[in-house]
């Protein structure tokens, strides 16, 4: 992460995330990311641990490339923060790493900590840190949709 900070998970400690160093530089690089990212990098809920959509505590369940090349990222809802899940589509995507050793469930990269979304000639990245690997996508752009969820665990 270029602008997030994280710090701890050293053994049993927890990884720490403080978006305000993106979201302090996030007004100047905003107007660089295409619309679609810039949408979602902006929506203030985004990075708002008190809101149902901040992506914080995600998890990504599915990776699936389209038909034209796209990528789509499923990532689960937490039933005790959030009332959707959220599908993410790349288009135009030039790079897809993903960092988990030796597994290709996108779920083994666990919970997300946070993301960050900058500007890219012709385009954007996405990386996305999550308990314990992480996942980077550049591409032309990006939609973010909030799609209904069922909470059968605590009865929603």
């Amino acid at each position: 992460m270029k602008y997030v900070e994280l710090r701890g998970g050293g053994g049993e400690e927890p990884v720490l995330a403080d978006p305000r160093p993106y979201l302090a530089r996030l007004p100047g690089i905003a107007a660089g990311l295409p619309p679609g990212a810039r949408a979602f990098a902006t929506d203030p809920a985004h990075y708002d641990p008190e809101a149902k959509r901040c992506v914080r505590d995600l998890l990504p369940t599915r990776v699936h490339r389209t038909a034209d090349g796209d990528i789509e990222i499923r990532f689960r809802h937490n039933c005790f923060r959030h009332e959707e899940d959220l599908l993410v589509r790349y288009s135009g995507v030039s790079d897809f790493q993903s960092d988990v050793l030796d597994v290709c469930d996108p779920a083994s990269l666990g919970d997300v900590i946070l993301d960050e979304i900058l500007p890219l000639p012709g385009g954007c990245t996405h990386e996305v840190a999550c308990r314990p690997g992480r996942l980077v996508v550049a591409c032309r752009d990006l939609v973010a949709e909030w799609v209904p969820a069922a909470c059968p665990e605590v009865g929603s």
